[in-house]
């Protein structure tokens, strides 16, 4: 049996109850990167245990890969693939492009993904066959908008900073195509990518739980998550997806390089 929307929502609601409390608090962040900063905060742990906890209570026999406590039976079918606060330097900076993400992977594939905005009250979700919104302004499903042209697209990325060397080179070439550029929403602007409001996010160095969740919303709300090359994006790397194939097409000719 799989997990339908009424499961993904409490999975969400368990993550929610223990980040927002947290949020705009000035709680203490701690550095898990001795050589740069890669924080995490109490939400983080709090939040992916009380994803955790509900997962192995109903469907112990699947695997769990998580951000937080490590990597439970990742060769089974089914592999959830959690990330309880995408964006904690949002988060401890107190800007809301934050978000929960949880993502079913069967057999290595990502089929089903919630990305949860819980200060905004945004969640979005896919089901295995389409993608949905729910929000303040309503609830509906969601699609990526027709984008002709790299020209014309709108581009998000996290942080140019991130990208060093060839990557960084590649990168700017497409950026220096489109129409305009915006940086500093993590997950956030994937969601928006899935509910047409922009057309190309480009990313790097991102794990398996950094996208997990968004690659379903995406695809099927009709766009493309692949890497630089071409392949998969479900564990993670230089990432980009797009709205339409035709800017996937043109945006992946320069990022190959």
């Amino acid at each position: 049996m799989l997990p339908d929307r009424e499961f993904f929502d409490r999975l969400a609601d368990a993550a929610k109850a223990e980040t927002l409390p947290r949020f705009r608090t000035g709680i203490s962040v701690a550095n898990k990167e001795a050589a740069g900063f890669d924080p995490v905060t109490e939400g983080d742990r709090a939040a992916e245990a009380a994803i955790r906890s509900l997962i192995e209570s109903h469907f112990p026999d699947h695997g769990i890969l998580g951000e937080e406590f490590g990597n439970v039976g990742l060769d089974r079918d089914y592999v959830w693939v959690i990330d309880p606060i995408d964006g904690t330097r949002a988060f401890i900076s107190g800007l809301p492009v934050w978000g929960t993400l949880i993502g079913l992977y069967h057999k290595g594939e990502a089929v089903m993904g919630l990305m949860d905005q819980p200060f905004t009250e945004e969640r979005y979700f896919a089901d295995g066959k389409d993608a949905f919104y729910r929000g303040r302004d309503g609830n509906r499903k969601i699609a990526t908008r027709a984008c002709a042209d790299l020209s014309q697209a709108i581009l998000f990325t996290t942080s140019p900073h991130l990208y060093t060397g060839d990557i960084k080179a590649r990168f700017e070439a497409v950026q220096s195509k489109v129409q305009l550029a915006r940086y500093g929403c993590d997950c956030y602007a994937f969601a928006l990518l899935a509910s047409g409001h922009i057309d190309v996010v480009i990313e790097c160095g991102l794990k398996p739980y950094d996208v997990g969740g968004l690659i379903p919303l995406i695809e099927q709300a009709g766009g493309i998550v692949t890497d630089w090359n071409g392949g998969p994006a479900e564990m993670g790397g230089e990432i980009i997806a797009a709205g339409s194939a035709e800017v996937h097409r043109q945006a992946l000719a320069i990022l190959k390089g």
